[in-house]
């Protein structure tokens, strides 16, 4: 489980995060009014990501805990940061938390199987979740920012990342850590992402007419 690497605030991505952010609220709203409170559990999250939505949410009705394989040092009251792989989030029962969110994470925690794993746990531990993840179709490969990158064979791909940075990942030395770091994000078609989460909505969220992303979302009923 990869973290993840945030954009400037003036970036269309941060816009993107901004608009997807009002749609989690409505199940995170959900939860107060039955509950008067709401448990947040964010996967592969970051503090400074809920920094910048520190005023969309009254903090005195809810808490979020982050897991992620490099925890955050927390400054905030009503968060908590814990070392977690998000195949395996067995430290909690089921339905420990009210909503689950996870942001541009599934696609990073292996392969097919992995993110399988992520997603039961995921179903598992709320009765709502949010999960967005890039999608396989939008032409730009947004780690490597490059057009068509993913849809190259990965020798293609292994290669360029040999001569040059790409994105997010730099220049690699070798042909192993080449290998690893287009290995480390394979993104998902809209009938994948159905079929990891059955019991979700697909909701396409969309850049020029194009499908840029995909969310999984399941409100409590």
């Amino acid at each position: 489980m990869n973290r993840v690497v945030l954009s400037r605030p003036d970036n269309v991505n941060n816009r993107f995060r901004k608009s997807r952010f009002q749609a989690f609220k409505r199940l995170v709203a959900n939860a107060i009014a039955k509950k008067n409170f709401c448990r947040i559990l964010d996967v592969g999250g970051t503090l400074e990501y809920w920094r910048s939505f520190q005023a969309d949410l009254d903090w005195s009705k809810v808490d979020v805990t982050l897991v992620n394989l490099d925890p955050d040092l927390v400054d905030l009251p009503g968060f908590k940061s814990l070392y977690c792989d998000a195949r395996s989030i067995s430290q909690f029962a089921d339905n420990s938390f009210d909503v689950v969110h996870s942001n541009s994470v599934i696609e990073h925690v292996g392969r097919w199987n992995d993110m399988a794993a992520m997603a039961g746990e995921v179903r598992r531990l709320a009765p709502a979740y949010f999960v967005q993840t890039p999608y396989f179709w939008f032409p730009l490969e947004p780690h490597a920012r490059t057009l068509f990158f993913h849809w190259m064979p990965e020798c293609w791909r292994y290669r360029l990342l040999m001569r040059r940075s790409l994105g997010f990942w730099p220049q690699q030395p070798n042909l192993g850590s080449a290998v690893t770091a287009v290995q480390s994000a394979l993104l998902l078609d809209k009938r994948q992402m159905q079929f990891l989460f059955p019991d979700a909505r697909i909701v396409p969220e969309r850049c020029f007419g194009l499908t840029k992303s995909l969310i999984a979302i399941r409100e409590d009923s």
